[in-house]
């Protein structure tokens, strides 16, 4: 089956086709740098993340482009509370952002503008300029630049509002507003005294730019007019990525974006996620109490990315007991291939509905069914002996492209000498039915961070997960 996806502007499954193949050129909305990014934020990256390497399994060249907003209100607010300059405040999250995107195994993209790089500031400048010239942006009494919607007959479209039914309130500075409070946005922001040291001259006056022209400009200066795909959270639908497609498309006259993809909310024990709650948890939060990236990275990919997800610490209990069923099928593979060549039949006949399963709008859990319907099959015909070298080694050949989107497989580590000795200790302390000193050793060797599993087979070692 082609590659689908459900665009939120048509509301309606569509067959993916990009605008230049096997090229594929994707915008995603980054960070906005004024803190630590919490486990929601994640839920989107991750998302996005198994949708570039799904498309690049099927064979496209992906191109993406993650911002950095380090210039907004938020930010501004917090380095105006800390005493301190905006480039100061924003850099040790701008360094955390990059070290917990490693930790979840989510591949860099090819370009991470930051908003305050020069080059962006002039684009902003220059499509605003153009907005003026075309009466679509004005200039109001405080200095400010705004857009006006009135000027662009297609706003609303994105989040399905009717404007008609919906009573205008003039002009809005803040860059986050609610649906019921339509009117024309700010574009650019008349500098005043709580931005203190933030500021850019411009033909107009100084000021500083909106959160929404940031986009528009970032996205189209690194990836052109028109851009395949564009994804975000939905709580960026309106007014965000409704005000990017009208910036955008009234300056270039073109359309902006092909597919839009928004992914739902998460939630945290069935609780919105709130500090208030005490429930509000950052990814470093979490590693802290002992869960692993890849666990975290499961319990966030393995619901589609359109449904709410309920993140809860069984969840992620759960998680570390599928990838332990997946370590170990691992092994037991491994232990059979050997050194053989894969079976080319065996692998011929190897069915592709894992990716199958991604094809239609990303399908997780359908494809991780399958998955795990190959692992329980496969422990079968090991159980019976039933396995050869050869077919062994063509699943774990099928594994590893299957890995490549999912990112899941365990780290390999090194056995520490000081382990190994133990672990021979332990066993010699078993065949002389020496149960205590057994049990004593399996302590030791569990605090240094691995963990033993008696088989039939004798003493197998797996790392510690957390």
């Amino acid at each position: 089956m082609p590659i689908q996806f459900y665009n939120t502007y048509s509301r309606k499954l569509e067959v993916f086709k990009p605008i230049d193949p096997p090229n594929v050129k994707i915008y995603t909305c980054g960070p906005t740098v004024y803190s630590f990014a919490h486990i929601g934020n994640f839920r989107a990256y991750v998302f996005e993340d198994l949708l570039q390497r799904h498309l690049e399994a099927r064979g496209f060249q992906v191109e993406r482009v993650m911002n950095l907003t380090d210039v907004d209100d938020k930010t501004i607010c917090g380095s105006r509370e800390a005493g301190i300059l905006l480039p100061l405040f924003t850099e040790p999250y701008k360094k955390s952002f990059f070290e917990d995107l490693e930790s979840l195994r989510i591949k860099r993209a090819n370009h991470f503008p930051a908003a305050t790089e020069p080059e962006n500031i002039a684009t902003m400048i220059e499509m605003i300029a153009l907005l003026l010239q075309e009466d679509i942006g004005y200039q109001a009494e405080d200095g400010s630049i705004y857009f006006r919607i009135s000027k662009y007959p297609d706003y609303g479209k994105l989040a399905h509002l009717n404007l008609a039914d919906l009573r205008p309130t003039g002009r809005i500075q803040n860059d986050e507003y609610e649906k019921e409070n339509v009117g024309d946005f700010a574009l650019w922001k008349a500098w005043d005294e709580k931005d203190g040291s933030v500021g850019w001259e411009t033909p107009w006056g100084k000021g500083r730019p909106g959160w929404h022209i940031e986009c528009s400009a970032m996205a189209t200066r690194l990836l052109g007019p028109e851009i395949d795909i564009h994804c975000g959270g939905v709580d960026n639908i309106f007014p965000h990525h409704e005000a990017e497609i009208a910036q955008s498309e009234s300056v270039n006259r073109k359309k902006f974006v092909r597919y839009w993809l928004h992914n739902a909310h998460l939630f945290v024990e069935g609780q919105k996620m709130s500090k208030s709650l005490g429930n509000f948890f950052t990814l470093r939060d979490l590693l802290e109490k002992g869960f692993s990236g890849r666990e975290l990275r499961y319990a966030l990919l393995r619901v589609n990315y359109r449904l709410p997800l309920n993140f809860t610490f069984d969840g992620l209990r759960e998680a570390r007991q599928s990838l332990l069923r997946i370590d170990e099928w691992i092994r037991r593979l491994q232990a059979i291939a050997g050194t053989a060549a894969q079976d080319s039949e065996f692998a011929a006949a190897k069915s592709d509905r894992f990716f199958t399963a991604l094809d239609d709008d990303l399908n997780i859990s359908a494809a991780l069914a399958e998955l795990f319907n190959q692992i329980r099959e496969t422990n079968r015909l090991i159980d019976h002996g039933e396995l050869a070298a050869g077919q062994a080694a063509a699943l774990l050949d099928w594994w590893q492209r299957i890995n490549q989107v999912l990112q899941l497989q365990e780290d390999t580590e090194s056995v520490p000498q000081l382990v190994t000795a133990l672990l021979e200790k332990r066993a010699k302390a078993r065949e002389d039915s020496k149960w205590a000193q057994s049990d004593a050793l399996r302590i030791e060797i569990e605090s240094l961070g691995w963990l033993i599993k008696d088989t039939k087979d004798g003493q197998k070692l797996l790392k510690k997960l957390g």
